[in-house]
């Protein structure tokens, strides 16, 4: 479990995993000890991210806390204030300079709390976060359980046969699978070999 250090000085720490890892009620069970210590804090979330909840970040077992939908991560330096404490959820979501803002928020003695996916349901790293999981002092990899064998799950795999990176939903078009049973099927948007399609390729 993963306990506040006691150094003064600001941080960046990362929650990551697959989904249904648990990432959100983490970060959430991270925000109660905030606010039972008394520290200012302000919580962020991707504005496209309307799954449950317009503003507020909630788990999928259902705990919940209220946030600021945000369209770009230049807003969460805006709205910032004097917080003690950033928390950022759905970090995958947001453009490339969300590093450089959780830097800034960092050394000015902020304590930044990230969650989000660490890959998408390519199995390849995700946004931000490979970039913010180098310059965190702090990084939790959480696992969920895999539907298939139930061993530990590491990937999110996609069951629509939409392509899109970014493709709101639950239980309804993911699922949760360890390395082996990801491979195993190959995914509704790859060709038999397992490759990404033509017209997907960068």
């Amino acid at each position: 479990m993963f306990l506040e250090p006691s150094v003064k000085k600001g941080w960046i720490e990362v929650i990551c995993g697959s989904m249904f890892s648990g990432k959100t009620e983490e970060l959430l069970r991270r925000l109660r000890r905030v606010v039972i210590a008394n520290q200012e804090v302000q919580i962020f979330k991707p504005s496209i991210d309307t799954r449950y909840d317009e503003t507020r970040i909630v788990s999928h077992d259902s705990k919940s806390i209220p946030s600021l939908p945000v369209e770009n991560s230049a807003d969460i330096l805006k709205y910032a204030g004097n917080a003690e404490v950033i928390a950022i959820d759905e970090a995958q979501f947001f453009d490339d300079q969300l590093p450089h803002v959780c830097e800034t928020l960092a050394l000015r003695g902020v304590r930044v709390i990230v969650a989000g996916l660490d890959m998408d349901f390519l199995g390849k790293p995700f946004g931000s976060m490979p970039h913010l999981l180098s310059t965190a002092e702090y990084v939790t990899k959480l696992h969920a359980i895999c539907v298939c064998c139930g061993q530990l799950a590491t990937h999110s795999y996609r069951k629509s046969a939409n392509a899109e990176q970014i493709a709101l939903g639950a239980t309804d078009i993911y699922e949760a699978r360890c390395r082996v049973c990801y491979h195993q099927h190959d995914q509704p948007h790859t060709h038999s070999s397992g490759t990404i399609p033509v017209d997907m390729a960068g």
